[in-house]
């Protein structure tokens, strides 16, 4: 297969991983000819990098693509080092605690669970939020490379929910407020009835490299009045995962909590 070939393959797949579909809607989404797009289609399938339903002929990540990213996560060390304050994460909070990192323009949940084991809808593991909507997406754009920020908000911002910021100019004023206090909290901007908490982890230099998350219900009465234990709880867990990747306080980030 042609460089150009396998470069149009590797968009392909990172494209239904999010946006699953037919092969038409495909092609019309990326811009490529439907016989083009078909071809492409037909090699990942055979491949088993993608698998097509035979009652809507939809295409989505096979199983060929699940072990690429199950070795992805073996030897994510990252994660590894996070998993046990994970874990402490779920039973102590009661919310559903999330592990995520930025992928181009996205926050994906590498890990979410819950102590009740019950998650909500756009809360499974792997699911992709734009980075302007949600706590975490919120964390891992206001710490990200200044160059990366102004590149993500001359960018269209997509609006999930009446609450979600989509002027560059707010978006921009929260990133900097989130910066000074360290942590981010959201309301109804991804989900109208849930409500979020997030903080950044650091590694060794001081890059960002992930975020943990709490995520509850609105309606739980209860989780509003533990909201300021929330807070300091993930800001507290976040550093812990920190200090494991060897970040240490003023070496350039400090989150609230440490």
């Amino acid at each position: 297969m042609a460089l150009k070939g396998i470069t149009r393959a590797l968009d392909v797949l990172a494209h239904i991983a999010v946006n699953p579909g037919r092969a038409s809607d495909i092609a019309d989404r990326m811009g490529v000819a439907w016989a083009t797009m078909h071809r492409t289609l037909s090699q990942l399938e055979k491949g088993g990098f993608l698998r097509r339903e035979p009652d809507t002929n939809r295409y989505v990540i096979g199983q060929k693509m699940w072990m690429i990213g199950s070795a992805y996560m073996a030897n994510h060390p990252t994660f590894n080092k996070a998993l046990p304050y994970l874990s402490d994460a779920v039973i102590r909070s009661q919310a559903i605690v999330q592990f995520v990192e930025r992928v181009d323009y996205s926050a994906i949940a590498l890990f979410t669970q819950s102590a009740t084991h019950e998650l909500l809808p756009m809360t499974t593991l792997g699911y992709a939020i734009p980075l302007h909507a949600g706590s975490k997406g919120q964390v891992l754009l206001a710490f990200a490379e200044p160059e990366f920020i102004e590149d993500y908000l001359s960018r269209p911002l997509a609006k999930l929910t009446p609450k979600t910021i989509t002027d560059p100019n707010a978006l921009r004023d929260r990133l900097a407020e989130i910066r000074g206090i360290g942590y981010s909290e959201t309301e109804a901007d991804v989900q109208v009835f849930t409500r979020s908490v997030a903080a950044p982890v650091f590694d060794r230099t001081g890059a960002a490299v992930a975020a943990v998350s709490f995520i509850e219900m609105r309606s739980d009465t209860a989780a509003a009045s533990r909201k300021p234990k929330q807070v300091e709880l993930v800001c507290h867990i976040a550093n812990s995962i920190s200090t494991a990747l060897d970040w240490r306080p003023g070496s350039r980030w400090a989150t609230a909590g440490a």
